[in-house]
Formats: C-alpha cells, sequence, structure tokens
C-alpha cells in the first residue's frame, strides 16, 4: 500500500516537472520571437543648428536607425522655404530614399542651399524620414548671416584697351563688396600673355565693407616686338569668400616710331635702288 501511494507521487512529481520543462521551453521560444518594442527606431543629427552666409551650403551629419524587426524603405523629404534647395546624400550619391535592414544604422550628408534672396534669420527646416510603418521628423536649423558678394570691374564699364609694342598702360579697375557681410584679405592676380607683366596699386585689399568701393590700379607692361593684333587680358579679385574676374580686349599696334623707322627702311631701299640703277644702269 505504502509502495503503490509513493509511486502515484511520484508519478505525479514526473508529470509536473515534464509540464514545467515545457512551459519553460515555450516561454524562452515565444520571448526570442517577439519583436523590439515599438518606437526604437530613431533619426538624429550631430548639429541641429548650423550658420552661413546665404550663398554658402548648410551641410548637416545626421543618422537614421531602423530599429524594426524587418526590413523597409524610408523616404527622405524636408518643409522648405520658398527658393530652397536640399539634397540627401549617402557615400557621395544623391538618394531621396533608403532600404533599410533590420537594426541597420545608415548616415546621411544633408545639404541645404538657402534662397538667393533668403533675409537673415533663423530658418526651421523639417526633415521627415517615412516608411511603411512610422514617420521620423527631425527639426533642423539654419541661420543665414547675410551674404558675400565680390565684383571687380572698371569705373566705365569698359573692357578694351588699345597700346603699342612695348609700352606701358595704366589700367583702373574698381573692387565692389555687393553682399551684406565685410570682406577681408582681398587678392588680386591676372592671367596674361606670354612675357606680359602687371602690378597692381595697392597689391591687396584688407578689409572691403559691404556696399563700399575700392579704386585700384593695374600697371601693365607689353614687352618689346609683341606682333600687332588682339590679345586677351584677366584681372581677378579673390578671398575665401569668392571671387569676380574682367577679362580685357587688349589691341597691340604698332608703335609710332616702328613706323616711322619702317617708312625710312623703305625710303633708303628706293634710294639704293634708284642709286645703283643710274650708276650701272649705262653700262
Amino acid at each position: 500500500m505504502l509502495t503503490k501511494l509513493q509511486n502515484n507521487r511520484f508519478s505525479a512529481l514526473r508529470r509536473f516537472i515534464v509540464l514545467f520543462l515545457c512551459l519553460l521551453a515555450t516561454g524562452v521560444t515565444l520571448k526570442a520571437q517577439s519583436p523590439p518594442a515599438k518606437g526604437s527606431s530613431s533619426f538624429k543629427a550631430r548639429l541641429m543648428n548650423i550658420e552661413a552666409a546665404t550663398n554658402e551650403v548648410f551641410r548637416y551629419n545626421v543618422t537614421l536607425h531602423n530599429g524594426d524587426a524587418r526590413s523597409k524603405i524610408t523616404e527622405l523629404k524636408a518643409a522648405l522655404p520658398a527658393g530652397w534647395i536640399i539634397s540627401f546624400k549617402v557615400d557621395g550619391s544623391q538618394v531621396t530614399s533608403l532600404a533599410m535592414d533590420a537594426g541597420k544604422t545608415q548616415d546621411i550628408a544633408v545639404e541645404i542651399n538657402a534662397s538667393a534672396t533668403a533675409d537673415p534669420g533663423k530658418y526651421k527646416i523639417p526633415v521627415k524620414a517615412t516608411s511603411a510603418n512610422d514617420t521620423l521628423v527631425l527639426e533642423l536649423e539654419a541661420v543665414v548671416k547675410g551674404s558675400y558678394g565680390l565684383t571687380l570691374t572698371t569705373p566705365t564699364g569698359r573692357l578694351s584697351e588699345e597700346l603699342s609694342s612695348g609700352s606701358h598702360l595704366d589700367i583702373q579697375l574698381v573692387v565692389k563688396n555687393s553682399g551684406t557681410l565685410p570682406l577681408n584679405d582681398i587678392d588680386l592676380s591676372s592671367q596674361l600673355p606670354s612675357n606680359w607683366e602687371v602690378t597692381f596699386e595697392p597689391p591687396k585689399i584688407a578689409r572691403l565693407e559691404p556696399g563700399k568701393s575700392q579704386d585700384l590700379k593695374a600697371r601693365l607692361k607689353v614687352p618689346d616686338k609683341t606682333i600687332a593684333g588682339d590679345y586677351a587680358a584677366t584681372f581677378t579679385a579673390a578671398n575665401a569668400n569668392g571671387n569676380s574676374a574682367a577679362v580685357f580686349r587688349m589691341i597691340v599696334k604698332t608703335s609710332l616710331l616702328s613706323g616711322w623707322i619702317g617708312i625710312l627702311v623703305i625710303l633708303v631701299s628706293i634710294g639704293l635702288v634708284y642709286y645703283l640703277i643710274r650708276k650701272y644702269g649705262r653700262r
């Protein structure tokens, strides 16, 4: 009787252990197959606020993470002020959407160009990463501090000059700051025909305030024996924020002295021929 009771207790204990192990295994399996918590995807930026001039590019580095248990296609969009342009780049290639594997994190370069007429101020730019399951919003800020503008021309707007071989010529130039921000360290340079020379007075402009102009002189020297004809000379004003070039048509003519020398040589030649004819023509 006692032995039978012990066997029943042992059987019940064994069934309990088997049932417990089955439930434990089932629980582990369900836990392993359950998806990650909803909302684990993310859309972040290293710098949310960037300041630049109107004609410079606002560059942001953002990171998109797919926290879902499945792959998805994510579309990239932004709400921009009128006239602004945005581009999304991955590994240097421009994209508008991404195929995101489960658990994948992707770095994205965001480049924004402000409108040329944008007023200085702070602009909020909502950027969206939209998929079939959710929409992630990242609000970027672009602070427009003004614009850079640089113009090189002449007081009259004339871009052609006449000069003779071996001569010097002073060309009056004007550098103007046509933007709303100061310009610093403006350098002057040239592209000239071979062996031509130029010096600028002054050779450099340290600072030019918005709306202001600076007069300068380009002293051009043309080599001797330069063949008459049309030549191009380019003068450039540039700094780290922009540049402007003025292309001149240079008309080189034969010098007056060279002309008289040529006429004299012709007359001497005619006189010599006449003399030889008179002297030896009678024989």
